[in-house]
This record gives C-alpha cells, structure tokens and sequence, in this order.
C-alpha cells in the first residue's frame, strides 16, 4: 500500500490540531441535531461554567478531558449527544479583581459611578470569555457552541428574575436582619461556603467577669456584653436562677449583667461559662433570638471598634486588641492568658480579610418553610403534599434518583443538606444579577414591589431598585435548566432535561451542586442530573497543590504547545480515579507524548504491510483466518469489551490504562514483532489481522486521543472520508 506522505514524517500535533478542530467544527456534529439518524436516544452535560475572572488552569482541563471523554463515547454509540458550555459571571471574584486594576490606575468604583464601572468590569469580562473559549477549543472539546450560554446575559437574567418572583410570592424568599457573614474589605456578604479557615495560635485570654471567669480570643467584642450563659445542669453554678442579675464590674465601668441558662453551652470548655456577643458571632446570635436578648453592634463594617468602645473607638481590631487588655489587667480582670490556643480564623475567600459576623438587613432564603408542591417527579416527594426545600434535596439523593460518585460524598452533601440555614442570597456588589425588588416611600409608608420587571412610575412616586444583587450561586443554580431554555417550553428541554451527568470537581460540591439540586427540585419538581461525577484537585510530582508561590503551575496551553493535547489528556486521566486528588507532571506528560508517537509509528507500519493490490479485496472480503489469528482477535475484543464496560462505570482512569498497555505492550511490542515473518511471506490473514485490530484500536482510542486517531483515521484508506468521531463504537 502507497503510505500517505504525512506518515513518513515524525507526528506533529502542532501542524494537525488545530486543522482537525476546525473539520469537526465545520461538520457540524457537535451540535446533536446535526447527528446521522442512527443517533436518537438523548445524552446530555452541561459545562461548569468557568469564572471570567482569567485563563483556565490544569484542573480545568482535566475536568474538560473528562466530560468529552463522555460525550464521544456516547455520541459513538449512537446517543444523540448535547454538551453545552458556557461562562460564570462569578461576581465577586471578577468585581473584585477588575477593582484591584482599577487600583492600579488610580480609580475607584465610586468615583466612576456604577455605569461606567459596570462597562469596565463587562469589557473584562468578555475579553476573559474569549480566552477561555479559545482554551477550551485547544483541548479539543467537542462542544456545540450554537448553544453557548453566560450566566449574566438576557436570557439567564430573565430566568432568575422569574425564580425570585416565583419564590417571593411562595414566602421562600424574605428580607430580615439576621447574622451573615461580612468582608470588611469587598464590602459584601459572602456564603458559608465561600469561607477559608486558616488555623490561628493566639492568646486565649481568661477574663473575670463579676464571680465568673470566661474564656475568650477576641476581647475587642465583649465591650457590650451583658448576658452571662451556663448549661442548667452545672452544678458549679447552681446558686445562680435563669433570669438572675448581677452587678459588675467591666472594660468601661459598671454594667448590669443577667444569667442565661442553656443547655447549649458546653459544661468542658474553660470554665463552663461565657458571655455573648449576639452581632458579632452566629452561635451567640441564634442565642439571642432563642432567648430575645438585646444586641449591639461593635465593631463596624470596615474592621473598627464603634463608640461603644470609648477610647478605643475607630481603632482597627488589631490594633486595639492589647490596649484592650492592657486596660483590663490595669483593673485587675485578667485571671491569665494561654499563649498555646489554637483555633480557626474565618477568612474570605477572595480576599483574604478575616470575617466579620454582622447583623445586616439581607434577602434571605427559607429552606425550613413548607410548601404545597404543585408537581413532583421526586422520589418520595408526592404532588400536592407540603415540603420544605431541605425536604426536597433530601429525597432526591436519599432514594438514589441521584447517583454520586464516589458514594463517600453522599455523606458530605446529606451533611450540608441536614445542618442547611437560611441562604442569604443578597450581595453588595454592583456586578451581577440586580435584586428585581423596589421601593417608594420612607418608613411605614413604603411600599415594596417585586416582579419580572420594573414597575411603571405613576402618581404615587418613583420606584427605586434595590442596590443589591444576587449570590452568583443563585443564577448558576438554575444551570441545568436555564441553558435548556427555560421558563419556556422548549424542545431541548423536553428531549435533555434532566441532564444525565454533571462532572465537577469535589471541592464544590456544597457551593454549587447542592444550589443545583435546590433550585431544580423546587422550580421544576424534578432532579437536575442523574449522575454527579466529582474529580479531585490535580496537584504536581510531590502531591503539593499548585500555585504561583512554589512555582509549579502548569499551563495547559503551554503543555499542549510542547507535548500535544492528547499527551496532556492521557496524562491527566490515567491514574485519575473519581474523588481522588492526582499527580501530573512534565515527565508523566512526555510519557504520553511517546506513546502518541509509537501510534504513528504503529500506523505507518500497519499500512505499509497491506500491498496496494490487496487492500480494497482484503477490507471487503476478509480472509479466513488462522486459528492463531482469531485468538488474537479474540483477545483484542475482550480487552475492548473490558474498556467499554469501564466506561459505562464513569471507570475513565482504568479504561485508558489498558488502552495503553494493549497498545504499546502487547500489540506494538509482542504482536507486531512475532508477524513480521509472515508479513514478508505475503500472509494475509495476519496482515488483515493486523488492519482489524488497528482500526478498532483508533476507534476505542479516540475518547481519550481524538486529535492522533482522528489524523490516523483520515489517512486509512477506505474510511472514505468520514470523522472518526461519529464512526459506531466498535461492539462484540
């Protein structure tokens, strides 16, 4: 056979890739309605959507050879598939980083006004969108851009202003003053799960608080601390009645404590007893509220003590925190200080600030509210009956309508489901989805009004926005659904709704895929997914997590540049279980880079061993085969079946393991060398053998290497010029 003169080269991703991503783009075939008819029963993912807040790191590109891994097997065997990406306005953390180049500039966003910030933080954010979107291309991801989406635009932006209406209107969604947390340095609340514990060791200072002693890291918060707790079966403290008062002396004088008995208080921590700070700690806030206590504030939205803190007033708590006690020791009400305390610090995430609890006035989701569900498709969960939301996420995991993988984590997110609070959606950040609530009037006047759109102004006053927006999380909840078209009925939604799979790394499964769960439980009365796939953090060599500090960040894009994409996605997949952190680096790579090169290699000599005058009658008319052949063959099948059921298992890591080892160790290194003699005797049977399992090989491998076997394929003859990606998955 005449060997393609490509083959005679050495195989060179960088003069093949991108040619190839632009012939599967122009085929069409990413997007399912443009799939042969053989393809009918339905298959569907949506992208996590990245944050436009930069470029896309090699976690990112893991999760994108995992999910295309899916989506071409199943558009291989037949499944009508949909794989739909899309971006994350992810609000605080693009807000934040377009202020900090602001900084840089000279700016800030109050000067600028929130129109012309807004036009700066969308310019960023379009220019990160394109970059994201060209690095999702590199790795070769075959994703039907027709259907490309962004939480922030038109059409998402209708869908959650539907959802608050409908939810206000439920009672789910109400305005208070509860506890939240606060960073004094975005200026905005932030969620429980967007926190960073960092351990602290700090002095812990034991304070003597009239006949008590307490317990405490943060003496800058007990300025107005004027309840003293103990659990109701201390028998150290049995001489003092719930409701007691006392007289005592404190940081700025006399005051006037009272006795709050409670069995919540640990009877083994110090000394048994602790005064509460109900606006500046979440614990002592539902305390409060349990037992209508009074709170004040003490420390202000930007880290400084208030008036209540006399002398020590606009001072920032670390600054004021030794002044503090050197006041109290002066007065004889430090007992002693435990300079080996370690406990959490709460820190943004963005940021870096430590967090502030506050009471602020806030939109809040109630997840403990009953309602009657209008209709219902949850396990468990039947029309008409009255549930809660935490009812709801609870059934549809519970009676395994939604798979998740590993089942370890079932147990982390029934956890988070089980101790779920109010969801406090409203953010202070000019980015993002406006809160579509307004007000006119002042005080007991005002009126409120809350709807799709904005309310027409007539004689009774102008109607003025909140200045709020939402969570992020609130509109990348409705993801599944939203990208599928609704609140309108759409063919889409009808034919990919619930999606089969959502793959996502584990590190998210409380911020987002529980959000998911809610919000499609209660809006649609059905599961979002069926199956949650969750990977692990791709750390280097040594197990260490990457970043710019230790210097060992790898860029897929400069990955691909010197290795290939196929390189880079074999090395991210193989020894990558579900759930499990992994190991790359360039060395593992390179590996991968060889073994892209010894299939060239393995091709050349392939091809070059069916004589031109045969091929055509040997491809239409198979020789009988040797009994020695047909093992052969049957052999390769078994290890295909072995790859094909690994795959059906979400077992990714495994499949592409034996592909490699098949290939390079036993077809390559054993088969290939043992045929060479009955190659130059003319033999066809194992020259057809040869083809056989070759073909099959390029077809079984392409999930995994769609650049190399797409190529190799194109250059085999009599496949006619048909795309390796829509050729049937090779079967028993």
């Amino acid at each position: 056979m005449t060997i393609p003169e490509k083959l005679l080269k050495p195989y060179n991703p960088t003069d093949t890739e991108q040619a190839i991503y632009d012939r599967w783009v122009a085929s069409g075939f990413f997007n399912p309605d443009n799939l042969p008819a053989r393809h009918t029963v339905p298959f569907s993912i949506v992208l996590p959507p990245p944050n436009v807040t930069g470029t896309l790191h090699v976690g990112h590109a893991l999760m994108l050879v995992i999910q295309d891994i899916m989506i071409r097997f199943e558009r291989m065997r037949g499944k009508k598939t949909l794989w739909i990406p899309g971006t994350d306005h992810a609000a605080i953390a693009t807000q934040s980083k377009v202020e900090k180049m602001l900084e840089k500039e000279g700016l800030k966003k109050r000067d600028m006004g929130r129109d012309a910030f807004l036009e700066r933080v969308n310019q960023f954010a379009q220019e990160s969108h394109d970059t994201i979107v060209g690095q999702i291309k590199k790795m070769g991801a075959s994703i039907d851009w027709s259907r490309e989406a962004y939480t922030l635009d038109e059409a998402r932006s209708k869908a959650v202003r539907i959802a608050f209406k409908k939810m206000y209107d439920d009672g789910l969604i109400y305005r208070g003053a509860r506890i939240i947390n606060w960073d004094p340095k975005l200026q905005t609340t932030i969620s429980d799960d967007e926190i960073v514990y960092v351990e602290e060791r700090a002095p812990l200072y034991y304070l003597k608080y009239g006949p008590f002693t307490i317990a405490t890291a943060r003496p800058e918060t007990k300025f107005g601390d004027k309840y003293v707790m103990m659990h109701p079966n201390d028998e150290r403290y049995t001489k003092w009645k719930h409701g007691d008062t006392i007289n005592i002396e404190w940081i700025n004088g006399p005051l006037t404590a009272t006795i709050i008995k409670d069995e919540v208080i640990d009877m083994a921590f110090g000394t048994g007893v602790m005064t509460i700070t109900p606006w500046h700690s979440a614990i002592d806030f539902q305390l409060a509220e349990k037992h209508s206590l009074d709170k004040e504030q003490i420390i202000d939205w930007y880290g400084k003590l208030l008036p209540i803190a006399s002398e020590f007033a606009s001072m920032p708590i670390s600054k004021a925190r030794l002044l503090i006690i050197e006041k109290l020791q002066k007065k004889g009400l430090v007992e002693k200080v435990d300079d080996a305390y370690t406990h959490s610090i709460a820190t943004s995430e963005r940021s870096g600030a430590t967090i502030e609890p506050q009471i602020k006035t806030q939109w809040f989701v109630n997840v403990d509210k009953t309602i009657a569900v209008p209709h219902s498709n949850i396990t468990g969960i039947k029309s008409g009956d009255k549930h809660s939301l935490k009812d709801l996420m609870h059934a549809a995991v519970a009676h395994g309508q939604i798979n998740i993988l590993p089942n370890r984590f079932a147990k982390v997110y029934f956890h988070w489901v089980n101790n779920l609070h109010d969801w406090c959606i409203s953010r202070q950040l000019w980015f993002g989805h406006r809160i579509p609530v307004w007000y006119r009037g002042d005080g007991n006047a005002q009126e409120t009004f809350c709807g799709i759109d904005a309310p027409a102004d007539d004689a009774g006053g102008t109607w003025t926005q909140d200045e709020d927006t939402l969570d992020t999380w609130f509109s990348s909840g409705m993801w599944t659904f939203t990208t599928l078209g609704w609140p309108e009925k759409t063919k889409d939604f009808d034919l990919y709704h619930p999606t089969d799979v959502l793959e996502t790394g584990y590190d998210i499964i409380l911020n987002w895929v529980t959000r998911m769960v809610l919000m499609s439980t209660y809006l649609l009365g059905d599961i979002p997914f069926k199956t949650v796939y969750l990977h692990g953090i791709v750390r280097d060599s040594k197990g260490r997590k990457m970043s710019k500090s230790l210097g060992n960040i790898l860029d897929p894009l400069d990955v691909i540049k010197d290795n290939g994409t196929d390189a880079l996605r074999m090395a991210l997949i193989i020894g990558t279980a579900p759930g499990n952190d992994s190991k790359v680096s360039p060395d593992k790579i390179k590996a991968y880079k060889l073994f892209a090169n010894k299939l060239w290699n393995i091709s050349r000599f392939v091809l070059s061993n069916i004589p031109a005058e045969k091929s055509a009658a040997l491809i239409a008319t198979p020789p009988i085969l040797t009994a020695e052949d047909q093992t052969l063959i049957t052999e390769w099948q078994d290890i295909r079946a072995d790859v094909t059921t690994d795959l059906i298992a979400y077992r990714f890591y495994l499949a592409g393991e034996k592909l490699y080892h098949y290939v390079w160790h036993r077809f390559a290194d054993i088969i290939i060398e043992e045929s060479k003699t009955r190659l130059q005797s003319g033999d066809d049977s194992i020259a057809y053998t040869l083809f056989a399992i070759y073909k099959d090989i390029l077809r079984t491998l392409h999930p995994f290497m769609p650049y190399i076997t797409e190529e190799l394929w194109s250059l085999t003859p009599h496949t006619n010029g048909s795309l390796l990606m829509i050729e049937p998955w090779p079967e028993q």
